[in-house]
């Protein structure tokens, strides 16, 4: 008996070391591979032609977010097509090039890794002409013509200085702040950039953009087209065998997306391993649909009852938003500059859209500091802009309240807008703001008629504390 114990303890030491041994294999290799290639295509390609910045600049900044980019500055794996606007990520070994092409009025759009540059005029387009008055003769904040900064009266000169070193003198250089805004009362009293920025550098979003579409939505909702509490209404992948099979998904509502509370199962953050290899990741960097995979989820948990942070969850209420405006392309298209960014001055704005024409407004929006000012101003003027009304004070309330599925988390999430979470104590209560991957961040503080701007291209830990920028901002206000 002693030695059948002994062969069997054996056999089951052999077996749990190789089931061990297949939980720590890295299933998802080669599709991190194509999509890091992607990364550098699309990153590389805004860089140059939607930021307008040297290939030396993408290398120092941009790609600085990428453990071991392809190549450097001077040259290799890769090629730029300076006419064409395209740029074509490629290593050798069986690893799709990736290619991404420059597209008038979105910024660039990122190919499937079976196509080629034959199909770029299939691809989306923006059409709406730019408008045509010089912004640099048009007072702020309609324009970009900006009188000498004089602070008003109880704001600290010394103190809003200290709080810029702060924002640009990190202890490390993973955080890198790009360019800083302080506007208050509707007036810039502080505006700084780092070497190589200017004002009319258009950089990334990342998730800052979730606040944009949250916008946009409203605007719908306002005009009854969109409603918070009716089933999202889609036709849910994969398709049922039966049209009369009860679909539970079915219950959730605009509002669960929105709150990121869908009861979805969450690709991007539960599958750390398959992080930038499947999810959302495909729609932004490998040319997958970005609707398709944000609906092709199973329900795992009742909506509304747990919060999970998920791209796609956000590029569902998109969708919705795409149905409401009935579907045709054009609309869509123009819907975002006509409803909103072009009425408030935001011309330096980009929406990007993956190669179907979907608005990838999770993520992928390029702007720069001075239009996100302005969007924060639309939000600290409740709603209203040279006295036309933009969007509901009952819509921003709901960006701003809690979602319910947050109550025993910290109270940390709104409506696509992150919230002063309940453990914070130093700055008000009623801030909120935007949040976007590498240190985008539009802070809006209703008590103090205040709207702050933090662009970054952080990288490696990242961390830089939106809410403690607020605090140092804030000891210049008496």
């Amino acid at each position: 008996m002693k030695k059948i114990s002994l062969l069997t303890l054996f056999i089951a030491t052999i077996f749990t070391a190789q089931a061990q041994q297949a939980e720590t294999y890295d299933y998802f290799r080669q599709d991190k591979d194509m999509i890091t290639q992607g990364v550098q295509a699309i990153l590389t390609c805004n860089g140059l032609f939607t930021s307008n910045r040297t290939i030396e600049q993408v290398y120092d900044h941009e790609l600085k977010y990428l453990p071991q980019p392809i190549g450097t500055a001077k040259g290799g794996d890769y090629k730029i097509d300076y006419d064409r606007k395209t740029v074509t990520i490629g290593l050798p070994g069986g690893v799709p090039a990736m290619r991404a092409v420059y597209r008038e009025g979105i910024g660039c759009v990122i190919l499937a890794p079976d196509q080629t540059f034959e199909v770029i005029e299939e691809l989306p387009i923006q059409t709406l002409p730019v408008l045509s008055d010089d912004a640099s003769k048009i007072a702020w904040p309609d324009g970009d013509l900006v009188p000498t900064i004089n602070l008003p009266k109880g704001v600290k000169a010394t103190e809003l200085l200290a709080a810029s070193d702060w924002a640009f003198n990190r202890e490390t250089p993973e955080q890198n702040t790009l360019s800083l805004m302080v506007v208050h009362k509707g007036k810039i009293i502080h505006e700084r950039y780092a070497d190589g920025v200017d004002m009319h550098t258009k950089t990334r979003t990342w998730s800052t953009a979730k606040s944009i579409a949250v916008t946009l939505i409203g605007i719908l909702s306002d005009q009854g087209k969109m409603h918070l509490d009716q089933s999202l209404g889609f036709e849910w992948l994969p398709k049922l065998k039966s049209p009369n099979e009860h679909d539970p998904r079915n219950e959730i509502t605009l509002r669960h997306v929105l709150n990121m509370s869908s009861g979805l199962y969450n690709v991007d953050s539960h599958v750390r391993r398959a992080e930038y290899s499947t999810g959302s990741g495909l729609s932004y960097w490998a040319g997958a649909s970005s609707v398709n995979g944000a609906l092709n989820r199973g329900l795992i948990r009742k909506p509304g009852t747990y919060w999970d942070y998920e791209n796609y969850e956000t590029l569902l209420a998109v969708y919705a938003m795409k149905k409401a405006l009935g579907g045709d392309a054009k609309t869509y298209m123009e819907f975002p500059r006509k409803a909103l960014l072009d009425k408030i001055g935001m011309c330096n704005t980009f929406l990007s859209t993956d190669r179907f024409g979907d608005f990838i407004l999770s993520s992928q929006v390029y702007t720069n500091a001075r239009d996100l000012a302005r969007f924060g101003m639309l939000y600290q003027q409740n709603g209203m802009w040279n006295g036309e009304r933009i969007i509901s004070e009952d819509w921003i309330k709901f960006v701003r309240t809690p979602a319910p599925s947050t109550a025993e988390i910290g109270n940390f999430y709104g409506g696509q807008w992150w919230l002063v979470p309940d453990t914070r104590t130093d700055v008000p209560k009623d801030a909120y703001s935007t949040a976007g991957n590498r240190g985008q961040y539009v802070i809006v503080v209703p008590s103090h008629d205040l709207v702050i701007v933090r662009r970054g291209l952080d990288y490696g830990r990242q961390g830089f504390n939106r809410w403690d920028l607020t605090r140092e901002v804030l000891k210049a206000f008496e």
